[in-house]
């Protein structure tokens, strides 16, 4: 049996047809959530993107992020975000070790640095060179009328300006949508399907950056969810308040990032097109997820902000296609996550996964067996965390300041704060949930 695993950057679960949205087009995801068994309680360990990566490639926890080291001259500084420890062995070395081919395609920058380890157990990798902060072309080259027509000012225009003028200058000489990194990444991916079909069993990962920001589609995807606009372009903005956007720029962000949305979709289904063609979906595990959402003006913000850890910003879409149909059109409440995915993989395989993967083997679900239970979940973003069970959610820093509870019953959106009423909840969810999965305190850096 062949593995594909697709992770798609910053795909909100509410932008997603198959989860309820009905003014974004996305046909070819909701199709292959008819296909598959789709997860409707599915969140990150860890975020952003590093964290998130590092869990689904090793099948170990990245949270409580013990030990953290910032690699030298690295321009985020997360908890969390470094490398692959040399200790922990990555799903792509155990198969290629059981004699799978492994084949990654990647726009997400981040996995370019040969010292952060990703590209390890892969007998190909191919970088799809230029998104946000790549040093891919010179920045001067940024046409300075673009540049203007896309500042939005905010608390961090210096940042945005910076990751604007170098995705500019890398994006120069656009013709047609092939040329966006959505269609680039995918086109690749099929030329490799064509290469990997003589190469069977293989292993592939397509990893897409969007729809994470910048979010410039082509116009017309943005022309499918907004009219015609003349001010300042909100590719990308300040993570925080959203007091200095007004009304109407808070609306064309959301559309450009639901033209991002589609764009990407349209190019999966010709990636999955691709897969039916070969004859490869009957022998072929296919499971995808996001690493996480983004913030598009609700609750007052915009961004990826650690202490907003509500569902716009974790909750995930997350869908396993099986061989042979099972399970499919069928929804799980179990809480799936990052750490799942290697031994979930492995598991379909018959293969025995390294000790150090403590995720959950999912695979079990399409055999009529369940995953050890899990009565609630815990995540952590930087230095806050959040854990929630069937009635409650909690966020709070990690070392238990500033806490908020919301009654997941009354406000599944998570819209009022009853820590007040609550204190001996959020001490118990805090105690019980976050400290005992941690293993004790929280570091602190």
């Amino acid at each position: 049996m062949n593995v594909i695993l697709i992770i798609l950057d910053s795909l909100r679960k509410d932008h997603v047809g198959a989860y309820g949205n009905g003014w974004i087009q996305t046909p070819n995801l909701d199709a292959l959530a008819g296909e598959s068994l789709r997860f409707t309680r599915s969140y990150p360990e860890s975020l952003p993107t590093i964290p998130a990566r590092r869990a689904i490639h090793t099948g170990t926890r990245s949270f409580p992020f013990r030990d953290w080291q910032p690699p030298a001259q690295e321009f985020i500084r997360l908890y969390g975000w470094q490398p692959i420890p040399d200790n922990q062995v990555t799903l792509a070395q155990t198969l290629r070790s059981e004699g799978y081919e492994t084949l990654l395609v990647t726009d997400t920058q981040h996995l370019f640095k040969p010292t952060y380890n990703f590209h390890q157990g892969f007998n190909v990798f191919n970088f799809v060179r230029g998104q946000e902060r790549d040093f891919y072309k010179p920045h001067w080259l940024c046409p300075p009328e673009k540049l203007d027509q896309c500042l939005m000012g905010g608390w961090h225009q210096a940042k945005q300006e910076t990751i604007m003028r170098q995705h500019l200058a890398n994006t120069l000489g656009r013709e047609t949508e092939e040329d966006w990194f959505a269609p680039q990444v995918f086109l690749r991916s099929m030329e490799f399907l064509e290469g990997a079909k003589e190469q069977q069993p293989f292993f592939m990962v397509v990893d897409s950056f969007d729809p994470h920001e910048p979010w410039d589609p082509p116009d017309s995807y943005v022309d499918l969810y907004d009219d015609p606009y003349d001010g300042p372009e909100p590719w990308t903005t300040s993570y925080g308040s959203t007091d200095y956007m007004n009304d109407r720029q808070i609306q064309r962000m959301q559309a450009l990032y639901a033209g991002e949305v589609t764009l990407v979709d349209r190019w999966l289904g010709n990636f999955l097109d691709k897969v039916d063609e070969l004859g490869m979906a009957d022998n072929t595990l296919l499971m995808l997820l996001s690493d996480h959402g983004h913030l598009l003006g609700e609750r007052g913000v915009a961004g990826k902000i650690p202490s907003e850890i509500y569902p716009e910003l974790i909750d995930i879409p997350f869908f396993i296609r099986y061989p042979g149909g099972r399970r499919a059109g069928d929804a799980s409440d179990y809480y799936a996550t990052m750490q799942d995915v290697a031994p979930t993989v492995l598991g379909a395989l018959g293969i025995e996964p390294p000790e150090q993967m403590t995720g959950e083997d999912l695979s079990g679900l399409f055999e009529g067996r369940q995953p050890a239970p899990r009565s609630h979940f815990t995540l952590g973003y930087n230095n806050y965390v959040w854990a929630r069970d069937y009635r409650y959610a909690m966020i709070s820093r990690n070392d238990g300041e500033h806490q908020r509870l919301y009654d997941l019953e009354a406000d599944p959106e998570m819209n009022r704060d009853v820590s007040g009423e609550q204190s001996g909840e959020v001490k118990r969810m805090f105690e019980d949930y976050v400290l005992e999965d941690a293993g004790g305190p929280l570091p602190r850096y």
